[in-house]
Protein backbone atom coordinates (compact mmCIF):
# COMPACT_ATOMS: atom_id res chain seq x y z
CA UNK A 1 0.00 0.00 0.00
CA UNK A 2 1.28 3.51 -0.75
CA UNK A 3 2.40 5.69 2.13
CA UNK A 4 -0.67 7.91 1.77
CA UNK A 5 -3.74 5.74 2.46
CA UNK A 6 -7.40 6.67 2.29
CA UNK A 7 -9.07 6.08 5.66
CA UNK A 8 -12.77 5.22 5.52
CA UNK A 9 -14.28 5.71 8.96
CA UNK A 10 -17.65 4.45 10.07
CA UNK A 11 -19.33 6.90 12.47
CA UNK A 12 -21.53 5.33 15.15
CA UNK A 13 -19.68 3.07 17.60
CA UNK A 14 -16.45 3.69 15.71
CA UNK A 15 -15.67 7.40 16.10
CA UNK A 16 -18.03 7.75 19.09
CA UNK A 17 -20.06 5.47 21.37
CA UNK A 18 -23.69 5.56 20.25
CA UNK A 19 -24.85 2.80 22.58
CA UNK A 20 -25.69 4.70 25.79
CA UNK A 21 -27.89 7.51 24.41
CA UNK A 22 -27.85 7.94 20.62
CA UNK A 23 -29.00 4.50 19.45
CA UNK A 24 -31.80 4.16 22.03
CA UNK A 25 -33.10 7.57 20.94
CA UNK A 26 -32.97 6.67 17.23
CA UNK A 27 -34.64 3.32 17.86
CA UNK A 28 -37.47 5.00 19.76
CA UNK A 29 -37.84 7.58 17.00
CA UNK A 30 -37.97 4.91 14.29
CA UNK A 31 -40.51 2.85 16.21
CA UNK A 32 -42.69 5.94 16.67
CA UNK A 33 -42.39 6.69 12.95
CA UNK A 34 -43.63 3.20 12.06
CA UNK A 35 -46.50 3.57 14.52
CA UNK A 36 -47.61 6.87 12.96
CA UNK A 37 -47.12 6.09 9.29
CA UNK A 38 -48.00 2.40 9.17
CA UNK A 39 -50.72 2.42 11.83
CA UNK A 40 -48.97 -0.18 13.99
CA UNK A 41 -49.12 -0.84 17.71
CA UNK A 42 -45.87 -0.06 19.59
CA UNK A 43 -44.80 -3.71 19.89
CA UNK A 44 -45.55 -4.40 16.23
CA UNK A 45 -43.65 -1.31 15.14
CA UNK A 46 -40.61 -2.19 17.22
CA UNK A 47 -40.57 -5.77 15.91
CA UNK A 48 -40.82 -4.61 12.28
CA UNK A 49 -38.11 -1.98 12.78
CA UNK A 50 -35.69 -4.61 14.10
CA UNK A 51 -36.68 -7.11 11.38
CA UNK A 52 -35.93 -4.68 8.56
CA UNK A 53 -32.65 -3.67 10.17
CA UNK A 54 -31.50 -7.29 10.40
CA UNK A 55 -32.70 -8.21 6.89
CA UNK A 56 -31.56 -5.15 4.94
CA UNK A 57 -28.86 -3.51 7.07
CA UNK A 58 -31.10 -0.47 7.59
CA UNK A 59 -34.73 -0.12 8.65
CA UNK A 60 -35.13 2.53 5.95
CA UNK A 61 -34.45 0.07 3.12
CA UNK A 62 -37.22 -2.24 4.27
CA UNK A 63 -39.64 0.68 4.51
CA UNK A 64 -38.75 1.86 1.01
CA UNK A 65 -39.09 -1.60 -0.51
CA UNK A 66 -42.31 -2.65 1.19
CA UNK A 67 -44.14 0.57 2.05
CA UNK A 68 -42.95 3.23 -0.39
CA UNK A 69 -41.60 5.39 2.44
CA UNK A 70 -39.98 8.67 1.42
CA UNK A 71 -36.36 8.27 2.55
CA UNK A 72 -35.59 11.94 3.19
CA UNK A 73 -38.71 12.40 5.31
CA UNK A 74 -37.87 9.30 7.33
CA UNK A 75 -34.25 10.35 7.92
CA UNK A 76 -35.17 13.85 9.08
CA UNK A 77 -37.98 12.65 11.35
CA UNK A 78 -35.96 9.87 13.00
CA UNK A 79 -32.71 11.81 13.50
CA UNK A 80 -33.96 14.83 15.47
CA UNK A 81 -31.92 15.65 18.57
CA UNK A 82 -32.70 18.59 20.83
CA UNK A 83 -29.66 17.95 23.04
CA UNK A 84 -27.25 16.03 20.85
CA UNK A 85 -24.24 17.59 22.57
CA UNK A 86 -25.36 16.09 25.89
CA UNK A 87 -25.83 12.61 24.40
CA UNK A 88 -22.45 12.16 22.71
CA UNK A 89 -19.85 9.88 24.30
CA UNK A 90 -16.41 10.07 22.70
CA UNK A 91 -12.68 10.17 23.40
CA UNK A 92 -11.38 13.73 23.84
CA UNK A 93 -7.97 12.64 22.54
CA UNK A 94 -9.48 11.62 19.19
CA UNK A 95 -8.92 15.01 17.54
CA UNK A 96 -5.18 14.98 18.15
CA UNK A 97 -4.89 11.37 16.94
CA UNK A 98 -6.74 12.12 13.70
CA UNK A 99 -4.65 15.23 13.05
CA UNK A 100 -1.47 13.12 13.15
CA UNK A 101 -2.90 10.37 10.96
CA UNK A 102 -1.32 10.47 7.48
CA UNK A 103 -3.51 10.32 4.39
CA UNK A 104 -7.03 11.27 3.33
CA UNK A 105 -9.93 10.75 5.74
CA UNK A 106 -13.58 10.15 4.75
CA UNK A 107 -16.58 9.29 6.92
CA UNK A 108 -18.58 6.44 5.32
CA UNK A 109 -21.80 5.90 7.26
CA UNK A 110 -25.27 4.39 6.96
CA UNK A 111 -26.52 7.40 8.93
CA UNK A 112 -27.95 10.51 7.23
CA UNK A 113 -25.40 13.16 6.41
CA UNK A 114 -27.02 15.96 8.45
CA UNK A 115 -26.75 13.85 11.59
CA UNK A 116 -23.17 12.75 10.86
CA UNK A 117 -22.10 16.34 10.21
CA UNK A 118 -23.68 17.49 13.48
CA UNK A 119 -21.94 14.76 15.47
CA UNK A 120 -18.53 15.55 13.96
CA UNK A 121 -18.96 19.30 14.56
CA UNK A 122 -19.77 18.77 18.24
CA UNK A 123 -16.76 16.46 18.56
CA UNK A 124 -14.60 19.18 17.00
CA UNK A 125 -13.28 16.93 14.21
CA UNK A 126 -15.40 17.76 11.15
CA UNK A 127 -12.68 19.77 9.40
CA UNK A 128 -10.27 16.83 9.68
CA UNK A 129 -12.37 14.86 7.17
CA UNK A 130 -12.27 15.52 3.46
CA UNK A 131 -15.87 14.39 3.06
CA UNK A 132 -18.82 12.97 4.99
CA UNK A 133 -20.75 10.35 3.00
CA UNK A 134 -24.16 9.46 4.44
CA UNK A 135 -26.75 7.01 3.20
CA UNK A 136 -28.19 9.61 0.81
CA UNK A 137 -24.85 9.70 -1.00
CA UNK A 138 -25.00 5.92 -1.38
CA UNK A 139 -28.31 5.93 -3.24
CA UNK A 140 -29.98 4.83 0.04
CA UNK A 141 -28.23 1.46 -0.30
CA UNK A 142 -26.61 0.75 3.09
CA UNK A 143 -23.53 -1.18 4.06
CA UNK A 144 -22.83 -4.11 3.93
CA UNK A 145 -24.42 -4.19 0.46
CA UNK A 146 -21.69 -3.97 -2.15
CA UNK A 147 -23.50 -1.21 -4.08
CA UNK A 148 -22.62 1.32 -1.36
CA UNK A 149 -18.90 0.53 -1.55
CA UNK A 150 -18.75 0.49 -5.33
CA UNK A 151 -20.53 3.82 -5.54
CA UNK A 152 -18.18 5.37 -2.98
CA UNK A 153 -15.10 4.08 -4.82
CA UNK A 154 -16.34 4.96 -8.32
CA UNK A 155 -17.54 8.50 -7.63
CA UNK A 156 -14.33 9.43 -5.80
CA UNK A 157 -12.03 7.43 -8.06
CA UNK A 158 -10.57 5.56 -5.11
CA UNK A 159 -8.32 2.55 -5.47
CA UNK A 160 -9.55 -0.03 -2.91
CA UNK A 161 -5.97 -1.24 -2.43
CA UNK A 162 -5.20 2.17 -0.93
CA UNK A 163 -8.23 2.17 1.38
CA UNK A 164 -8.33 1.22 5.05
CA UNK A 165 -11.84 0.76 6.42
CA UNK A 166 -12.59 1.10 10.13
CA UNK A 167 -15.82 -0.33 11.50
CA UNK A 168 -17.50 -1.74 14.58
CA UNK A 169 -19.40 -4.15 12.28
CA UNK A 170 -17.54 -7.23 11.07
CA UNK A 171 -20.20 -7.79 8.38
CA UNK A 172 -19.43 -4.39 6.87
CA UNK A 173 -15.73 -5.23 6.80
CA UNK A 174 -16.36 -8.47 4.94
CA UNK A 175 -17.53 -6.52 1.89
CA UNK A 176 -14.58 -4.14 2.16
CA UNK A 177 -12.14 -7.05 2.18
CA UNK A 178 -13.83 -8.61 -0.89
CA UNK A 179 -13.07 -5.40 -2.75
CA UNK A 180 -9.41 -5.40 -1.71
CA UNK A 181 -9.39 -2.96 1.20
CA UNK A 182 -7.50 -3.30 4.46
CA UNK A 183 -9.88 -3.78 7.39
CA UNK A 184 -9.88 -2.65 11.03
CA UNK A 185 -12.48 -3.89 13.53
CA UNK A 186 -13.10 -1.44 16.37
CA UNK A 187 -14.59 -2.57 19.67
CA UNK A 188 -14.09 -4.62 22.80
CA UNK A 189 -15.17 -8.22 23.09
CA UNK A 190 -15.57 -8.75 19.36
CA UNK A 191 -14.42 -11.89 17.56
CA UNK A 192 -11.82 -11.29 14.85
CA UNK A 193 -12.82 -13.02 11.59
CA UNK A 194 -10.22 -13.99 9.01
CA UNK A 195 -11.11 -11.04 6.78
CA UNK A 196 -10.20 -8.53 9.50
CA UNK A 197 -6.58 -7.38 9.26
CA UNK A 198 -6.41 -5.57 12.60
CA UNK A 199 -8.67 -5.54 15.66
CA UNK A 200 -8.46 -2.68 18.16
CA UNK A 201 -10.41 -2.04 21.37
CA UNK A 202 -10.67 1.72 20.82
CA UNK A 203 -10.26 4.05 17.86
CA UNK A 204 -7.39 5.65 19.78
CA UNK A 205 -5.42 2.40 19.39
CA UNK A 206 -5.19 3.02 15.64
CA UNK A 207 -1.91 4.93 15.94
CA UNK A 208 -0.13 1.91 17.42
CA UNK A 209 -1.21 -0.22 14.43
CA UNK A 210 -0.07 2.08 11.61
CA UNK A 211 2.93 -0.09 10.82
CA UNK A 212 0.62 -3.01 10.03
CA UNK A 213 -1.74 -0.94 7.88
CA UNK A 214 0.47 1.48 5.97
CA UNK A 215 3.27 0.04 3.89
Amino acid sequence: MPLSPVWLFDLDNTLHDARPHIFPHINRSMTAYLERHLGLAPDEANTLRAHYWRRYGATLLGLMRHHGTDPDHFLVETHRFERLHEMLVFERALRAMLRRLPGRKIVFSNAPRHYAEAVLEIMGIRRLFEEVVGIEGLGYQPKPGIHAYRRLLHERRLNPARCVMLEDSAANLRTAKRLGMRTVLVGRGLRRPAYVDVKIASILDLRSQLGRLVR
